[in-house]
């Protein structure tokens, strides 16, 4: 359980790496913060006393306490050579190639990587930033947490851009904010593999898409854009959304009814190749011959997709390359270089869960 003092250190450690109060800001009074955190004058003047020790606080004999330059003067400069990764899902699916890539190019230059992972929760993303702010990373590689929908966490954001913290998306951005970016183009490739089905003769489709993602809204965006390119079988098209926290029982409870329909989709376009092998297994338990009866394709190239039967077709992702590129990307930044964004164009990889529909 969390001591009082160590609640008020931490209270206003946040405060001042969010940016509450600026460098020389004068803090509240002894008094405010009793009353603010609801503990003695001792406990404040403990917490105090130790973030005066790690230069997050100054005080002025008769003058108050005031904001210490924390990052620019003390300590853990930015020169201590770590780069700091904060991703959705560390653990596994495509991340670890990203990590590895990444690792590649940096720690040839002598840097080390610091890992923090969101599991796709802003929150969590909110801690990881103020632990990566804490730590005086040298600079930040990013993947931003459920970044289709409006992000809470735009003041430590900002914190960063003051501060000129290096800092590059990967996978993924937020719309609002300019920082640089390694991604690869969902919206052209999911439009690619949407007529690929095409020319293998279904029309009837349903796409699966995890839509609190932008990855996901670019990629139902391509489904769609392919069906606008080919007005006369528009209207079948069906769209199945979701979001990370719901459940599988609940994506195939809505997909069910569309498999039950007299002019049932020949095809099933999954968001990502993790849920086209999940779909793959229940839909064998519902008696589905893949390809057979229903074709499935996925998106991301992932290493088990190989391993699966039927195997998986599927759209490439770098992976291993979108690492490397990362790290090269943030290198230029550390030495002060111009950079550009980069954005990767996935190829279609064919496989054995797509047969030719008799439609």
């Amino acid at each position: 359980m969390e001591s009082k003092y160590q609640r008020v250190i931490n209270g206003l450690k946040q405060a001042i790496l969010a940016g509450k109060y600026q460098i020389n800001e004068k803090l509240p009074t002894e008094t405010a913060l009793m009353e603010q955190y609801q503990v003695s004058r001792y406990t404040v003047r403990r917490a105090v006393g130790e973030l005066e020790n790690d230069h997050f606080i100054y005080r002025i004999q008769g003058g108050g306490m005031f904001v210490q330059d924390w990052q620019k003067d003390w300590g853990e400069q930015r020169a201590n050579n770590l780069i700091g990764v904060i991703s959705t899902h560390i653990a596994d699916y495509i991340f670890p190639q990203i990590i590895y890539g990444l690792d590649q190019v940096v720690s040839d230059q002598d840097y080390s990587l610091l890992i923090s992972n969101t599991h796709n929760d802003h929150q969590k993303e909110r801690q990881s930033l103020l632990s990566m702010l804490d730590t005086n990373v040298a600079g930040l590689i990013i993947e931003p947490t459920q970044s289709a929908l409006p992000n809470p966490n735009m003041d430590l954001y900002e914190e960063l851009k003051k501060k000129q913290i290096p800092v590059i998306f990967i996978n993924a951005t937020y719309p609002n904010l300019d920082f640089p970016a390694v991604t690869t183009d969902d919206q052209r490739a999911e439009k690619e593999l949407v007529e690929y089905l095409f020319s293998k003769g279904h029309q009837q489709l349903v796409g699966l898409f995890q839509i609190d993602d932008i990855q996901g809204v670019h990629r139902m965006q391509g489904f769609v854009q392919a069906y606008q390119e080919h007005p006369q079988i528009a209207y079948k098209s069906n769209v199945v959304m979701y979001q990370s926290g719901d459940s599988f029982e609940r994506i195939t409870t809505n997909l069910l009814p569309f498999l039950a329909r007299e002019d049932a989709p020949t095809a099933i376009v999954c968001y990502n190749d993790q849920l086209a092998i999940q779909l793959i297994d229940f839909l064998k338990q519902k008696q589905y011959r893949v390809p057979d009866d229903i074709s499935v394709v996925g998106f991301d190239d992932y290493q088990m997709d190989q391993y699966i039967s039927p195997r998986l077709t599927t759209m490439s992702h770098e992976k291993e390359g979108m690492g490397q590129a990362a790290g090269r990307l943030m290198l230029d930044l550390l030495h002060h270089k111009s950079i550009e964004s980069i954005k990767f164009k996935p190829q279609l990889i064919e496989r054995d869960s797509v047969r030719n529909s008799m439609i």
